[in-house]
């Protein structure tokens, strides 16, 4: 396990996590470990050494695995050692990764999970095209399980897809941009939690109903995963979130917290909203001032206010699974959400 093992020291959520049962724990200790094994060897599946240099990169260098943690604790709600649950919880990291490759490309991101992002080391062409070979091998992956995998791969696929294109079209009207931020956050984030889930309850046979109840919970989480995302992107160091302070507000993407800002006509807000008025992205001391004035802000607590709706709703849907260990774990990454920093 030292592979998994020195991940977990660094960003994994399975170290962050407190899972309820010490079986459950080691269970889920010992699946992530084949986990992450299937991944680096399905990264090393490229003919071309160079492709797998490539799609290799952002795999090595670890990450939360929050996705295929997720498939593993929904495959407890029926036979988690059933073939093909490994894969399953694979495929979700596999397309998780690939939306990594392609939004660093739209956010002109340096640095993904403390290393260079691919798109700065390679250009975003080969970013593009490294993050369609990932949907390729997970498609592979899908075709090998459940008969409904592939579908449910292609379902999460087509909304990531269009979250990412309605973020790079934008709202229609400047006061739909509320709504217009969550629908893309429902698309880009929420719709792969929700696949993650859905996935594992199939794969290790649990009954239907449970597979429901896993996608609304998943995306409650994933809308609260994202907005915690935001705050974060404002509070954080650069040394904790492995990638760049205030990148949102870097490349003129508009997170809740700004959002809330532009909304409010409180003249406190007057300066903030003079600094975000520009079509460009914030650099140098306009940022660092952008980012002192929303830390200060209202907004900031509306926000966080607003993921801990989502929160409460996510808790509601797991009140209809069966009481036990998996149940509780999913709870407590209610709690993780709540409470990270980075």
């Amino acid at each position: 396990m030292a592979a998994l093992t020195a991940k977990m020291r660094g960003r994994s959520l399975f170290s962050r996590l407190t899972v309820p049962e010490k079986k459950l724990e080691r269970r889920l200790l010992r699946n992530l470990e084949l986990v992450e094994a299937r991944l680096e060897d399905c990264a090393g599946r490229a003919a071309d050494p160079r492709v797998t240099e490539i799609v290799g990169h952002l795999v090595a260098a670890g990450g939360k695995r929050m996705r295929p943690l997720l498939t593993l604790i929904a495959a407890e709600f029926g036979d988690s050692s059933a073939p093909g649950v490994i894969d399953a919880a694979v495929v979700a990291e596999l397309v998780h990764t690939a939306s990594l490759h392609h939004d660093d490309v739209m956010d002109r991101a340096a640095i993904r999970h403390g290393v260079p992002s691919v798109n700065a080391q390679w250009g975003n062409s080969v970013a593009v095209k490294a993050g369609n070979w990932l949907l390729a091998r997970a498609a592979q992956l899908s075709a090998g399980l459940d008969a409904s995998a592939v579908p449910l791969q292609a379902e999460a696929s087509e909304r990531l897809i269009l979250g990412q294109i309605q973020e790079l079209a934008g709202p229609a009207r400047p006061e739909d941009r509320l709504s217009h931020y969550f629908g893309v956050i429902s698309d880009k984030s929420a719709a792969l939690i929700s696949f993650s889930l859905r996935l594992g309850a199939l794969q290790s046979g649990a009954p239907a109903h449970v597979g429901e109840v896993l996608a609304e919970y998943g995306e409650h989480l994933g809308v609260a995963f994202q907005i915690s995302d935001d705050l974060i992107d404002i509070t954080s160091s650069p040394s904790l979130l492995g990638k760049e302070q205030g990148k949102d507000l870097a490349v003129g993407v508009s997170s809740l917290p700004v959002l809330l800002v532009l909304s409010d006509a409180d003249p406190r807000n007057d300066e903030l909203r003079a600094l975000l008025a520009g079509p460009e992205g914030l650099r140098g001391e306009s940022r660092r001032r952008a980012l002192a004035l929303l830390q200060e802000s209202r907004a900031m607590d509306r926000a966080g206010a607003i993921m801990n709706e989502h929160l409460a709703k996510a808790r509601s849907a797991l009140a209809e699974l069966p009481v036990g260990p998996p149940r509780r774990a999913l709870d407590g990454l209610c709690d993780f959400v709540a409470s990270r920093k980075q």
